[in-house]
């Protein structure tokens, strides 16, 4: 059996490596050792990947290949702002060729590896976006991208640093207070009127084509609106947020109480189970997937939706407040610190609800190994 198993993660990388002793040194900060070390890193990760390692050995020495390099390359960006080489820009991507191997890797690539249960689901993403944050570090920075049109990450982590005040403010009056009350009120009324909608099908078939209606309003048009009726506090902006996940959750609970068969509801009857017991006991269970997903959908819906109800009228408080204000001081660091927390408190969200979902699903075939 051969030693070999080439890659064309690794090849590509192993390309690019030699591509970039083209242009030395990389930066104007970096002398003419130190891209050699880069060099040297990058060269042992691809060629060892190449190699039959067994899979804890190949993903480590990935890790130590792609990441090691990139913490070079980012250090050789000291003081040197916009004086990166073609070499460095080279190096930078067969650094990232391999942490893609590295993902593969981690993911299964077809023939060996993790099976992506356990620890897999969370390290591949994590790993995915630590890179995203590389490249965009590297290239704003080594290509003299100016601040005010794209701010680096370190940029942004050194403004959030110095402005949590600031943005604990803003977090509290949109997400704990719009939010998370929109949310869970329009979720709610959303399910309880799919509930009375499934008995009395006819308050079903005149209120779905009024939600059809309603969700193909723009926001933009029902936001004013709203901070017209219930003022510029947290109220107008909780009432855009009800009314954008309320219909999500109608037309979903509804779609979920349809998914049991009628083989399934008639067994229910046959042992005399009541209206609101085969409910309970089987319908529910059934639509549990669909009322998930109507779960994780409103989870962005609402934040978004509080957002944009801000740039209408607002104190002078709020994450919708803070990125209009600030868009119009040219404070691009601080937006994009607003950017980054409204996602941050967004992907941890979601992931909640996802991990509460598989708890409750774990029955369904798409957890099934």
């Amino acid at each position: 059996m051969s030693v070999f198993r080439p890659n064309w993660q690794a090849l590509m990388s192993l390309l690019a490596t030699l591509y970039s002793l083209t242009a030395v040194p990389f930066t104007d900060s970096m002398g003419s050792g130190t891209p050699l070390i880069v060099v040297a890193i990058l060269l042992a990760g691809a060629l060892a990947s190449m190699l039959r390692l067994s899979f804890a050995l190949e993903a480590a020495v990935l890790t130590l290949a792609s990441f090691g390099a990139a913490a070079v390359l980012i250090g050789g960006l000291a003081d040197a702002f916009g004086t990166a080489s073609r070499g460095y820009f080279a190096a930078l991507g067969a650094a990232w060729l391999l942490g893609w191997r590295l993902v593969t890797v981690l993911s299964g690539d077809g023939s060996r590896g993790s099976d992506g249960g356990g620890g897999t689901a969370i390290i591949v993403p994590a790993l995915f976006g630590l890179w995203v944050v590389i490249l965009w570090e590297c290239i704003v920075r080594g290509a003299g991208v100016p601040f005010v049109l794209l701010p680096p990450p370190s940029a942004i982590g050194l403004k959030i640093t110095n402005s949590t005040s600031i943005l604990a403010a803003d977090f509290k009056q949109t997400v704990l207070k719009a939010v998370l009350f929109g949310y869970v009120v329009g979720s709610l009324t959303g399910f309880l009127v799919a509930i009375l909608a499934d008995r009395f099908r006819f308050f079903a078939n005149g209120l779905l084509p009024i939600g059809n209606m309603v969700s193909a309003l723009p926001m933009i048009g029902i936001a004013p609106v709203m901070v017209i009726w219930f003022g510029f506090d947290w109220q107008s902006k909780a009432a855009v947020v009800i009314v954008m996940t309320f219909f999500p959750m109608l037309v979903n609970t509804l779609a979920g109480l349809a998914a049991s068969s009628d083989m399934e509801r008639d067994l229910m009857r046959t042992y005399g189970a009541t209206h609101w017991q085969v409910l309970l006991k089987l319908r529910l269970q059934a639509a549990m997937p669909f009322i998930f997903n109507a779960l994780k959908i409103n989870s962005t819906l609402a934040l978004i939706g509080a957002i944009v109800a801000e740039f209408f009228g607002t104190p002078i408080v709020g994450m919708g407040f803070r990125i209009s204000t600030e868009v119009g001081r040219m404070n691009l660091d601080m937006v994009w610190a607003e950017i980054a927390m409204a996602a941050i408190v967004g992907s941890l969200f979601y992931g909640a609800l996802a991990l509460l979902e598989r708890s409750v699903t774990f029955w369904h075939p798409s957890y099934r190994r």
